[in-house]
């Protein structure tokens, strides 16, 4: 009986605060490539949710190393997805005894990476 070989790893980020749409225009644009071209793109994009995309594509490639034995040359971004979290919700005192409702929106983003060297 022959023993399968796990190709891919993943990395989880919860509870990111920013909304999961303008993650997901970071995530289009990374989905499918190898690993050296998505760092490269996620440095000179100029949005704040670059930062921790770009933090849990670095871990999936640690664990892909650590746990797999990969290189990073290797390595693609084989899955991406972007789901919204839960919402922080807070009233702001505003004028005349008002309030007003300020929403802070989470979201969760899922990083797959594949060895592409362990596919033959």
């Amino acid at each position: 009986m022959l023993k399968k070989r796990k190709t891919e790893v993943y990395a989880l980020g919860q509870h990111i605060c920013m909304s999961a749409d303008k993650a997901r225009r970071v995530i289009d644009q990374i989905r499918g490539r190898s690993y050296e071209e998505t760092l490269m793109i996620l440095e000179l994009m100029p949005y704040r949710t670059c930062y921790p995309i770009f933090k849990l594509v670095y871990s999936a490639a640690a664990n892909a190393s650590y746990n797999m034995g990969s290189n990073e040359p290797d390595l693609i971004i084989s899955k991406a997805e972007v789901n919204e979290g839960t919402t922080a919700k807070k009233l702001k005192p505003r004028a005349r005894g008002r309030s007003y409702p300020i929403k802070r929106p989470t979201c969760h983003i899922t990083i797959v990476v594949k060895d592409i060297s362990l596919d033959e």
